[in-house]
This record gives C-alpha cells, structure tokens and sequence, in this order.
C-alpha cells in the first residue's frame, strides 16, 4: 500500500516540505486548479507540477480531481466536445506518469457539510453535517455558501443549473454516467490509467439533486457498466460510511477482492441513526468505523494500491483550509502506517 497526501499546490500552507517528514510518506495527491473545468490540462503544466514534486523527494501519481463538466453529467449535446477534452487530459497524464484519476460524478455540490468548526469534547474542531441545518438552507440565499459547494456559481447561474436538473432523475444520471464511461474508460484502459470514482457525499441525494454511487448495489451496478480495473473506485471509508445501512469493512473487502479499488480515503466519522455524523480522529473508539477491520481487509486481499488520510480536526491551534491540516492528517498517517506494520509483520511470522 502507497502512503499519500492531498496537497492543493503552491498556496497550500501545508508545505511539500512539510509533508515529506511524515514517516512513510510516498505520494502527492493534487490537481492542477486553475485550469476551468472542461478544458485540456496541457502536457507542459503536468510536467511542471511533476517536477516540483519530485524535487520535494516525493512523487506525483495520483491526481485528485480531474472533475467532470456538468453538461456532461446532465447530459447535454455539448457533452461530446467536454468528453473528448477530458480524453486529452487522460492522455497527457498518462504520458506524465499519472496512475490513478480520482473523479466524482456528484450534480452541481462537490461534498456537503453544515459545519467546519463543529466543537468536540477535546476542543479540536471537525466537519459535521446535520439534517435539520441543511432542510432549514434556501440554495439560492445570496449568504448560503455551505463547505465543499463550488462558489463558482452566481445565484442566477444556480437558479438555471437547478431547473436543468428537476429533469434529470436517478434513471437518467445513469444513463449519462454509462456514455461518458464508455467514451473514457477503453481510452484510460489503453493509457494505463485507473479511473477511480469518489463516491457521493454524503450518500443520499442534497436538495432534490439525486447521488447514485451511494451503497453496495449501486456500486456493484457501476462497475459491470464497463467491466475493468480501469473503470475503478476511490473508496471514502467516511464518505460511504457515514450511515449505518452500509457494512464497509464486507464492501472494503469484497471490492479490494476483485481488484476494483485503485485508491483508498481512509477516514472516521461518527454516525447516528438520523442522517447526522460528524468527522473523528482516525481512531477507531473515536469514531463508527472500524479502522484496523478495514485495513485487515485490504491487507488480506493483497491491496497494493494508493491510500492517504482523509480529513482531519483541526488541532493544537491550527487554522487553515477545513478539513485539510496539517496535523491531524499526519498523525491519521501514522496511525495507518502502524496498523499496516502490524499486518505485515503478522503475515511474516504466520509463515
């Protein structure tokens, strides 16, 4: 298994520098962000971005994301021409060395919380979503901006985004997400990338807006629509559980398994029974999940693919961007790094 850790490039405050001493830390996670969505990510700035990196002692090979444009998603006649300029993309990281492509296919909001400063008993502050909060919230309140919405949007631009979308039920965004598989993943397949899909988060549909890669049967419908380890998931152990009708570990291992799983979000949260959860430690007692289960599960299927910590607390005074600290992530890693010793060391003296 790879050790990696999301980087959002040179106005990130948490350093490459910074990151090259957490203990077993292998790989950047990054995307280049100025590039507007649709658009070629050109073979010159991949290199670039490569090299800084690599000049760090780490290296690049997994990009988090290359996003899907929303005619794409919707549907539309222009989807042909964002579709073939995503191809392009595929190909110039390809041709960079990239391994994995994390992407999502989540209409209009990216991840959603109602808070980023939710109080714990230890005074760290997480990321937490709550079902009240979100049903009280007009989406085209001129003060609405929730974590993980892309801010991008006018409100009139949302207005128009939304009324696209009172036509698109779950039926259809499948059909959508089937022809720009079909159009991408042979092209990844013969350019030796793992497409890998993040699943919706939360996994339930946000504002009228439906979410189809939410549980184990959707799941298992997405991978047969193009049957390749090209055609891949990035499995969220917080985004998929953070409600208790999905069993992780079983789906942890039953993916990994069948060689299915190309990258891996490693995070805890804590979950009750009424669509409300909030994001712990990596700690298995702090949180719903059960971290070492789900390690031993990839470890006993032979996972050699890319993980990183997911979110953190922020912690010990620090401030900066919601989720992405740098110290509770690197103790996520640590703690990771030791659960994976263990299973290594135990499978060595098994023999």
């Amino acid at each position: 298994m790879k050790m990696s850790f999301r980087w959002y490039g040179a106005n990130d405050q948490v350093t490459l520098e910074k990151i090259r001493q957490i203990p077993g830390m292998q790989v950047i996670v990054t995307a280049i962000y100025d590039v507007p969505v649709g658009q070629v990510w050109e073979y010159e700035r991949i290199l670039a971005l490569k090299k800084q990196i690599e000049d760090a002692g780490l290296r690049f090979e997994v990009v988090e994301s290359l996003p899907v444009h929303e005619d794409i998603k919707l549907g539309l006649p222009t989807r042909d021409k964002y579709i073939e300029n995503y191809i392009k993309s595929l190909h110039n990281l390809a041709k960079a060395g990239i391994k994995v492509v994390c992407y999502n296919f989540m209409p209009v909001f990216d991840w959603t919380r109602t808070t980023v400063e939710y109080p714990l008993k230890d005074h760290s502050k997480t990321l937490a979503y709550f079902k009240k909060d979100l049903e009280n919230i007009n989406v085209y309140d001129d003060d609405v901006s929730l974590p993980g919405w892309d801010t991008s949007y006018k409100k009139e631009d949302l207005r128009h985004i939304f009324e696209q979308y009172s036509h698109i039920d779950e039926e259809s965004l499948w059909s959508n997400l089937t022809y720009f598989l079909r159009a991408v993943v042979p092209e990844a397949e013969k350019s030796g990338i793992k497409m890998a899909i993040h699943p919706d988060d939360p996994p339930w549909n946000i504002f009228g807006l439906c979410r189809i890669i939410t549980c184990e049967k959707n799941i298992d419908r997405f991978l047969k629509i193009v049957d390749s380890e090209s055609n891949s998931l990035t499995f969220c152990t917080g985004s998929l559980g953070c409600t208790p009708d999905n069993d992780i570990v079983s789906m942890v291992r039953k993916y990994s398994a069948q060689k299915r799983i190309a990258f891996v979000h490693l995070r805890n949260v804590k979950f009750d029974n009424d669509g409300n959860f909030y994001e712990t430690s990596h700690l298995s007692s702090d949180g719903s999940l059960d971290m070492v289960a789900i390690l031993k599960a990839l470890h006993d299927t032979g996972f050699d693919g890319y993980c990183r910590p997911d979110h953190g607390r922020m912690i010990w005074g620090e401030t900066g961007r919601p989720g992405y600290g740098l110290y509770d992530r690197a103790l996520g890693a640590c703690y990771i790094n030791g659960i994976w010793e263990t299973l290594e060391k135990e499978k060595c003296s098994s023999h």
